[in-house]
């Protein structure tokens, strides 16, 4: 796809040779805006090498280059949310030495293009929403969504507890009926039904097929021996997947792990459950030689999390929100 800007094309992902520089440019934006995220290759790698009908990076993934060089890519990819809607969601990076040029709008421009695509082919009842995410410390990303008529309608926080390796939490009883027992890799399906069920409950939607699930578990973060699962007899009640990412850790400079899905089913809800897995969670970074731990959450989240989350010492470190706009509005 050629653009009004001299030299600057718009081409489709053309295989795994794209990603090292895919992810150079990413890093450059995610460090320039101050996020606490760092891309790796593998990662990527991972992300990229299975297809869904709710995002195939063939079809779905944008590269910008200018003279050759890439400067911006994005992607498209869709869910049906669970307030009712079917979202087409749209979303990239820039490398910071390209901003300022119109580059991120042509390339936006183009991924709105192509969700429209998408969703002709589509048939259904849900009202189409275009929508996507802003970190708040990225003042041109947030220009962007404003002035292409999005709207905010969600807000997310990362929290950080410092100082686990030396002020570590007692670790409460567990509900009665319940204990903490390994999960294996044989089990990792059973674990991840047991998740998306929990959070059919909360705000927005997430592609949970088959390809979704392989890009989780064989992501190179992948060690069970670190998630706290919550088990009833045979069925999972609840639990949280901790995770290290080593080399973003190595990038930024910390010891830091992360909770990164926190869950309990309905059924067991209401019980101090989650109060016991994060208690135990925090003994379990702090065991790998890590001293803070980090976690992300929807400041609304209808089970009180953020007030759990204050109440052993997590504060806010970053703030992001969701956005949204009517599919027929605007281009």
């Amino acid at each position: 796809m050629t653009t009004a800007i001299p030299d600057l094309v718009i081409r489709p992902y053309a295989g795994e040779a794209d990603i090292p520089e895919m992810v150079r440019v990413a890093n450059a934006e995610l460090a320039t805006d101050g996020s606490t995220e760092r891309r790796t290759v593998a990662q990527a790698t991972v992300d990229l090498r299975h297809a869904s009908e709710h995002f195939d990076p063939a079809r779905d993934l944008h590269l910008a280059e200018v003279d050759g060089v890439l400067a911006a890519h994005g992607r498209v990819e869709w869910v049906d949310t669970n307030d009712g809607l079917r979202e087409y969601r749209v979303g990239g990076y820039v490398d910071p030495a390209w901003r300022r040029r119109g580059i991120g709008r042509a390339l936006h421009r183009a991924l709105v293009s192509r969700a429209h695509e998408v969703a002709a082919a589509h048939d259904t009842d849900r009202p189409r929403y275009l929508g996507l995410w802003t970190n708040e410390q990225a003042t041109g990303a947030l220009a962007l969504a404003e002035s292409e008529g999005f709207g905010r309608e969600r807000w997310f926080f990362e929290m950080e507890r410092p100082a686990i390796d030396r002020d570590l939490p007692d670790v409460p009883p567990m509900p009665d009926g319940l204990e903490v027992r390994p999960v294996t890799l044989e089990q990792a399906w059973q674990l991840w039904e047991a998740d998306v069920e929990a959070f059919r409950d909360h705000w927005g939607g997430f592609d949970a097929s088959e390809a979704s699930f392989r890009r989780w578990v064989e992501r190179p973060e992948w060690r069970e021996e670190l998630f706290v699962i919550a088990w009833d007899g045979d069925e999972i009640a609840g639990g949280v997947i901790n995770s290290v990412y080593v080399e973003e850790n190595e990038a930024l400079g910390v010891r830091r792990g992360w909770l990164d899905s926190v869950f309990t089913r309905r059924e067991w809800r209401k019980r101090g459950l989650a109060r016991a897995l994060i208690a135990r969670s925090l003994h379990v970074l702090a065991a790998q030689g890590l001293d803070a731990a980090a976690l992300g959450v929807d400041a609304d989240n209808p089970s009180g999390a953020l007030g759990l989350y204050e109440s052993f010492g997590f504060g806010v470190m970053h703030r992001g929100s969701a956005w949204r706009r009517p599919m027929e509005a605007g281009s």
